[in-house]
């Protein structure tokens, strides 16, 4: 089989053959009157005129004697083309046979016709050059079969997967139902920076750049606005919400990506029981008019979302899988648990010893049900919850093993948000990279008063989740580390 480079240097000629034809194989417009899918649908009518022309990249092609066949794509369907030398002529067939690749872009002009085979077919009597392609299509059959270059070549993956072409017109549905769903219950969708000079509302490692006009350093959002969204809650906007990216200098995994899409909605007069109803209700929603059902697999695991949303106690649900009491244990019996359950955990504060105890336990949880009463030190920007000492009014959708998503009863006591600040402050001096950054501007915007809110968010991992694949898999075209000179 002949080499990439090799089949490039034939392409070459071919382009030669072209401009040596007096032909632009690189052409600014085309004449196209109708999408492929229109043909389709508006065959019998569509066939009665004329003439007309049609677009698209030739996705197969073979010649018999005078006739050349090509199947053409553009994104809406796949449609016949003929070219017969009696019809187009015999040096412009010629042409077309000597010139003509898989993966061109070509025009077609002719009439329609049901072949001997019964299939649509536009028989031409001109054809154009609009992209003369260098480089060959994968194998029809075989596609790209390694991963990695799969991910690399995006574009020739999903041209040539139809499923995953599929599953990120699923994709867009999803958010398009996020957004219809929450502007159908009154929301206000805003748009908040990208750009902060603290990473509030989340805990997270985050990316640094630095602003040349004011001569500062900013950081990349770690969470869709939050802090932004809870001061347009002091404003006077009740409900609002975001869909955008996010960023996070952070490990991947199957779950975990640097950049990725979340959605985050606030609503004023609200605590954390409402926002698990109107949680419930929107996944729900999006599965069924996405999926048209409630039942997935991930992880190994099976889930309904129409079955009843079971409330699992954190310290309790922590207790019973790996006998530790995350409230009363020392650090020295949690490190000491960790390492006799294999578990990889990274930093010795007790914040990030009890999130790793519970990161253990979770992937035995199979979902839908909602993580509640989580210890205070895990959640810096949730009301203490005052039926549970020592907890916040917080929780999770736990699905196929893991959170997907994350709210509470937002806390609006300035006082204690300002202690809170304090205590992220101590763990980020003492070397904690994840640990969230203070905002006393926002504590400012507390003393001014916001009033009681829920707030709520979740990624593109719920996505990846009612997909069954990792989440790297479910985007367009995820980071990879550069190659040399291709």
């Amino acid at each position: 089989m002949s080499s990439i480079d090799e089949l490039r240097e034939i392409r070459l000629k071919k382009l030669q053959l072209l401009k040596d034809s007096g032909i632009n194989p690189y052409p600014t417009s085309s004449n196209r009157q109708y999408s492929l899918r229109q043909v389709v649908d508006k065959f019998e009518d569509l066939k009665n005129e004329k003439s007309i022309v049609l677009a698209g990249r030739i996705m197969a092609l073979r010649t018999q004697g005078a006739l050349a066949f090509c199947d053409l794509y553009d994104g809406t369907s796949k449609f016949q083309g003929l070219a017969k030398k009696d019809e187009v002529g015999e040096m412009a067939f010629s042409l077309f046979c000597d010139a003509v690749d898989m993966g061109d872009f070509v025009e077609l002009e002719g009439s329609l016709f049901i072949s001997k085979r019964g299939e649509k077919t536009l028989l031409a009597k001109k054809w154009t050059m609009l992209t003369k392609s260098l480089r060959p299509l994968p194998d029809k059959w075989e596609g790209l079969q390694d991963k990695e270059e799969r991910l690399r070549l995006r574009y020739l993956d999903i041209l040539t997967d139809n499923e995953l072409q599929q599953l990120f017109i699923r994709k867009a549905k999803f958010w398009d139902v996020t957004r219809k769903f929450l502007k159908e219950k009154g929301f206000l969708e805003v748009e908040t920076p990208t750009l902060e000079i603290t990473t509030g509302g989340a805990e997270a490692r985050p990316f640094k750049t630095h602003h040349n006009d004011f001569d500062i350093d900013l950081f990349l959002r770690i969470s869709v606005g939050e802090l932004w969204q809870k001061r347009l809650m002091s404003a006077g906007f009740p409900k609002t919400f975001e869909i955008g990216r996010v960023y996070r200098n952070e490990g991947t995994s199957p779950e975990h990506l640097q950049e990725f899409t979340n959605m985050e909605f606030y609503m004023a007069y609200a605590d954390a029981k409402a926002g698990m109803e109107l949680v419930k209700d929107l996944y729900r929603t999006i599965a069924n008019e996405v999926y048209g059902k409630t039942k997935f697999s991930a992880n190994g695991f099976q889930f309904d979302l129409n079955d009843e949303w079971q409330e699992i106690d954190y310290v309790s649900k922590t207790k019973e899988i790996t006998g530790v009491d995350v409230l009363e244990a020392k650090n020295e019996e949690m490190i000491a648990k960790l390492k006799e359950l294999g578990v990889n955990y990274t930093g010795t504060n007790r914040e990030r010893l009890i999130d790793s105890l519970w990161k253990y336990c979770r992937k035995k949880i199979a979902g839908p049900a909602f993580l509640v009463n989580h210890p205070a030190i895990v959640a810096p920007l949730s009301k203490l919850n005052p039926s549970a000492p020592g907890r916040v009014s917080m929780f999770q959708p736990l699905i196929a093993g893991s959170e997907a998503g994350r709210g509470y009863s937002e806390l609006n006591d300035p006082i204690d948000q300002r202690a809170r600040f304090e205590e992220q402050q101590k763990l980020i001096d003492r070397g904690d990279e994840e640990a969230m950054m203070p905002d006393f501007e926002f504590v400012e915007m507390l003393e001014y008063g916001m009033p009681p809110a829920c707030g709520f968010g979740f990624g593109e991992r719920v996505f990846a989740f009612f997909e069954g694949k990792p989440i790297r898999e479910t985007q367009l075209f995820p980071l990879m580390r550069p190659l040399g000179e291709r």
